[in-house]
């Protein structure tokens, strides 16, 4: 006779007769396969004093306990630290201690703590020792007992698998199952429908903004007012688990008290991550997933086990953006590759939003966002070798997406959705050149969307870019000075005149002191001053700095090159009716021709001739000649940048002049009313340019008034 032994086992043969004593032990202290100490009672950390914001949740679920009620699943699924365990706790007090459920609490972070975990329950629910060991020893079916058990179960139950954030788990031996006699609550990290089947998915988000303070003032009620409170729960994102550290570690201080504010003023001081985890209790078993220094390294150790990544390299980049929406086009870019491959993005970025780490939101613009902290959390757990990289590929990508020359258009959404990422990027980087690199882009930005009429976008992204860059570049650096330039414009167009000024002219006065008269950037700032100091009412001073900035352009750039067509046809509107008529000044009223041969018919220095052109006909006199030319620029605008372009309005103002000039004042006064309006608007009632419309409305409808005596 042939035997075969397995595991542990032995084969004795033998001729004779023999006793045989064997005692088998199965593992050591180490390896036994023990089971959870209690499956009634949930194996939490810290829960909230009060559940703030979760009565809607709360309610949904509590309908699946009533008297009768089962056979349902119900997913709670969201990023780690959004208080998916603490809903699902709340919902197993009011289940064992008002609905009349046994409660039964099951651990299914891992293979071995889900199936001892189930096993006690099927203890629970009356499985027989022969039964268990049978399973425990893979002689029958582990999760065909538990099932069969809770199906027999005399009384109703509420069954929670609590951190399963790894559904092949439950997919193995088909633990995830439905019952009559019960219902089932998973709490978990992956958010795709797939993995839950018959389930109802419910995700749990970061508080409401009123609720997060309120969570710290629960926590800790003398440390602060509740505006302090709202001020430190937007800091931290809103985030359950950060508020919950934060109130602790409030809470906790004995020999010298924190305030909120002081709290508050230590995040903005950098080493956020590390300041909210000292809120954890210090005496009690560290848990990866009640510290967001840690929480979510937990899945992306699990990226790498399972051979992705690239999901890490990718969430890596975006913790070098802002945790605010970030459009999808920005990664679908070849120069992603510099930290992963571009054909694994898609794979990258699924996996990321399986496990809740981001985000998909449309807000007009289809975008992937990530929580602050979570940010905050890879960046500063990020190896330092990879910086380097990470930021070269978060620069090129914002590079690549802003128009490398911004041209006037209409309003982009988009771009001013660059703009926070463009300022996180400057804040993460410390390299002088990477700096400025990233600056460059910044201002680059911050023309695009001065160049579509959103000057108060353009003004948000200077300034911050400017005073982040001169940390490292100094405040002469060239690129800190054009930057500075543009932002003096921007303030020109909020109306901000004298605020601009000084902005304009210190930039100048440094450019030229650094770089010459004649340099592009001094003669940029040139062109951008004389606006100013024309609107102020200096005349003189503005056309003597537009011809200087004229000279300088034909002589550094040549006579057709944009920027000097645009200068020259600035001229146009300073000219009085004698120096227009001047035999000098002649071949300025040929320009917009100039322009439509050199740059073409719809090139926008072109139509700004054409506008310009009008005006000074107006200003000839020439009243019927500027009235078909304007009426032709304001087709051309609108068509191109629609009616509330502000160059469009500024248009129609021109012909609404021209229109009470003809005596056409009916017109006149519809046309300087809709600006009005329009400007209004986009602009503000006290806005100067508003302002000045309203005043020809007055003058307009009086003269009307007048003419109809």
């Amino acid at each position: 006779m042939d035997g075969h032994a397995e595991d542990g086992g032995r084969v004795y043969q033998t001729s004779g007769d023999q006793y045989i004593h064997e005692h088998h032990h199965h593992g050591g202290e180490g390896t036994a396969r023990a089971g959870p100490d209690s499956v009634r009672r949930p194996a939490v950390g810290r829960t909230p004093v009060v559940l703030r914001d979760r009565l809607e949740v709360l309610e949904r679920l509590r309908k699946s306990v009533a008297a009768g009620a089962g056979g349902e699943v119900f997913v709670l699924h969201g990023m780690g630290g959004c208080g998916k365990t603490a809903v699902a706790h709340a919902f197993f007090q009011f289940a064992t201690e008002i609905g009349g459920r046994v409660g039964l609490w099951v651990n299914a972070a891992e293979r071995a703590s889900l199936r001892a975990g189930m096993l006690a329950v099927a203890a629970d629910r009356g499985a027989g020792d022969g039964e268990l060991l049978a399973a425990r020893n893979g002689l029958r079916p582990g999760a065909d007992l538990v099932w069969e058990r809770l199906d027999r179960s005399t009384e109703p139950w509420l069954l929670v698998l609590d951190n399963a954030d790894d559904p092949e788990i439950l997919r193995d031996g088909s633990w995830l199952r439905t019952s009559p006699r019960g219902t089932v609550v998973v709490t978990t990290r992956r958010a795709a429908a797939r993995w839950w089947p018959g389930a109802t998915l419910q995700h749990i988000g970061v508080l409401p903004r009123e609720d997060a303070a309120q969570v710290l003032c629960d926590l800790a009620p003398q440390s602060g007012t509740m505006e302090e409170a709202t001020k430190i729960a937007e800091r931290l994102g809103r985030l359950p688990l950060a508020l919950t550290l934060a109130g602790g570690f409030l809470s906790h201080q004995v020999l010298a008290p924190w305030t909120m504010d002081a709290y508050g003023r230590r995040l903005e001081e950098g080493k956020r991550v590390e300041l909210i985890d000292q809120g954890a209790d210090a005496l009690s078993a560290e848990d990866p997933r009640h510290l967001v220094g840690r929480t979510w390294q937990l899945t992306l150790d699990a990226f790498d086990a399972r051979g992705l990544p690239e999901a890490v390299a990718l969430l890596r980049l975006l913790a070098r953006f802002a945790p605010e929406p970030l459009p999808l086009s920005l990664l679908d870019s070849p120069e992603i590759s510099g930290v992963l491959p571009r054909a694994r993005t898609e794979t990258a970025l699924r996996a990321l939003l399986d496990q809740s780490l981001t985000e998909l939101v449309d807000v007009g613009v289809r975008c992937v966002q990530t929580h602050a902290v979570l940010l905050d959390s890879v960046a500063t757990a990020t190896p330092s070798e990879s910086l380097a990289a990470l930021n070269s590929a978060a620069g090129r990508l914002l590079d690549a997406a802003v128009p490398a020359v911004p041209d006037a258009g209409p309003y982009n959404p988009q771009l001013r959705l660059f703009a926070p990422h463009v300022l996180a990027l400057l804040r993460r980087v410390a390299d002088p050149t990477a700096v400025a690199d990233v600056l460059s882009v910044a201002t680059r930005l911050a023309v695009a969307l001065y160049r579509t009429g959103d000057y108060l976008s353009a003004w948000d992204t200077s300034r911050p870019a400017i005073a982040l860059a001169e940390q490292t570049l100094g405040a002469e650096h060239r690129l800190v000075l054009s930057a500075r330039s543009r932002a003096g414009r921007a303030l020109f167009r909020l109306g901000k005149y004298a605020e601009a000024e000084v902005m304009l002219q210190h930039a100048r006065i440094t450019q030229e002191r650094l770089f010459g008269t004649d340099d592009p950037d001094t003669l940029d700032s040139g062109h951008g001053l004389q606006m100013v100091v024309r609107n102020l009412g200096r005349h003189d001073e503005a056309l003597s700095l537009l011809r200087a900035t004229v000279t300088g352009r034909r002589k550094v750039l040549g006579p057709f090159h944009p920027l000097t067509l645009r200068s020259q046809a600035s001229l146009l509107t300073m000219l009085s009716a004698s120096e227009l008529a001047a035999e000098e000044n002649a071949a300025l009223l040929s320009l917009p021709a100039q322009c439509e041969q050199h740059l073409g018919p719809e090139h926008t220095v072109t139509l700004g001739a054409r506008h310009n052109h009008a005006w000074a006909l107006y200003v000839l006199g020439r009243f019927e000649e500027a009235g078909e030319q304007i009426r032709l620029v304001v087709d051309g605008y609108e068509r191109r940048f629609g009616p509330d372009y502000p160059i469009a309005l500024s248009a129609q103002q021109l012909h609404a002049r021209i229109q009470s000039a003809l005596g056409n004042l009916d017109s006149a006064v519809e046309l300087i009313s809709d600006v009005v309006a329009r400007r209004e608007d986009a602009l503000g009632s006290d806005h100067p340019f508003t302002a000045a419309s309203r005043e020809l409305l007055t003058e307009f409808e009086e003269k009307r008034r007048r003419s109809s005596r």
